[in-house]
């Protein structure tokens, strides 16, 4: 798919978001959030707290009657953002045993399930996530072969270096390609899948990861954007998550992983959250970023890869202070809108925040199944 026709979608979704009143100018100009965290210690969440707000975000899903939706090469197709949101609750209903819940989401991905998909396109076959997720969770054996076509299809035709065709190296593939492939491999047990994903995302690494750890947003940006590097370091954790550690490329995913996980640790804000900017003291504060590091620290803290106090910590910080901004309906206020890379760093500080955008609706879910997952 085009810049150009990303754009337009971008441009006619936020016209009809602002029309209910839904999305704001940049939070600098805007009222501020609720109280920082930062002046009192942060436990670890409590369980009870996590689904509550979990199980919230979930049902402010459900309530939605259309899908998230954007043009996939001339195809109108379900927005990636929409199967992330659905992977999330689907993940955090079977964890905490709802089956009510787990029900509801399968209905929304069945309705889902019908649109058209191009299968050619990182955006269109990560939709899968979404039936290996329910094939999982005891969905039924009919959800598992239209998840590996996607997944399959992805490394139907491959390039030289044995990556997928569909590699583009944008910083949001690390998770596009990433956790389509791990979910494979969750729902098979196929080292296959591991091994694609690993070579993929080595390849992200040595090609995009900059020395401080971070990740530009692309090579025509040279700017550390918050939601672009919040797909790489979900990417990564989803598969340090499942690698074994004799797997060849473990040491160097791992490696990529903890220089990137010690610059955000680097970077918090003091009452936990993260900025549009990640490196700008001077940016506005940005949810989606904030929940996708929250969920990889927490990732990398029990799966014991990162073993610093600090970081059990900051993700704590990280999702304390993110329940100030999600509002009684279940929507989270101060999601940066879609954002194509630029030149100039006042664009990123000038971007309108959506609330309610399943870009920041998604990672809360990923982020809240990850705390209550033993």
């Amino acid at each position: 798919m085009t810049g150009v026709r990303i754009a337009a979608l971008a441009c006619v979704w936020i016209a009809a978001a602002c029309s209910r009143g839904e999305v704001n100018e940049a939070p600098s100009r805007a009222a501020p959030p609720p109280p920082a965290v930062a002046d009192r210690a942060v436990a670890t969440p409590a369980r009870a707290e996590v689904l509550a707000t979990g199980r919230l975000v979930t049902d402010e899903l459900l309530t939605r009657g259309d899908f998230m939706m954007y043009e996939v090469d001339d195809v109108a197709a379900l927005h990636y953002a929409e199967a992330a949101a659905l992977y999330g609750a689907a993940k955090l209903a079977g964890l905490s045993g709802d089956a009510d819940r787990l029900d509801a989401v399968t209905a929304r991905w069945d309705r889902a399930s019908t649109l058209p998909n191009t299968a050619n396109h990182v955006d269109a076959n990560v939709v899968a996530v979404v039936p290996f997720e329910l094939y999982i969770q005891g969905a039924g054996e009919d959800y598992l072969p239209p998840a590996l076509a996607l997944a399959d299809g992805q490394w139907a035709e491959t390039r030289a270096d044995g990556l997928t065709v569909q590699t583009r190296f944008w910083i949001d593939d690390v998770w596009m390609i990433g956790a389509l492939q791990v979910q494979a491999y969750r729902a098979t047990g196929e080292a296959v899948y591991l091994d694609r994903a690993a070579l993929e995302l080595t390849a992200y690494l040595d090609r995009l990861q900059q020395g401080n750890g971070l990740f530009h947003h692309g090579p025509d940006a040279p700017f550390f954007w918050g939601r672009g590097n919040g797909w790489v370091a979900a990417g990564l954790a989803e598969l340090i998550a499942e690698l074994p550690e004799d797997h060849a490329a473990y040491p160097r995913l791992v490696e990529g992983y903890r220089a990137m996980m010690a610059a955000l640790l680097d970077h918090q804000a003091e009452d936990g959250m993260w900025r549009q900017l990640i490196d700008d003291p001077n940016a506005w504060k940005e949810t989606s970023a904030t929940a996708m590091f929250g969920f990889a620290m927490a990732e990398g803290v029990k799966r014991g890869v990162l073993s610093d106090p600090a970081y059990e910590e900051a993700y704590a910080k990280a999702w304390a202070a993110l329940q100030g901004y999600i509002g009684p309906d279940g929507r989270i206020s101060d999601v940066c809108v879609g954002t194509g890379q630029s030149r100039d760093k006042q664009y990123y500080l000038d971007r309108p925040t959506v609330t309610g955008d399943l870009h920041g609706q998604a990672p809360i879910l990923w982020f809240a199944a990850t705390l209550l997952e033993e």
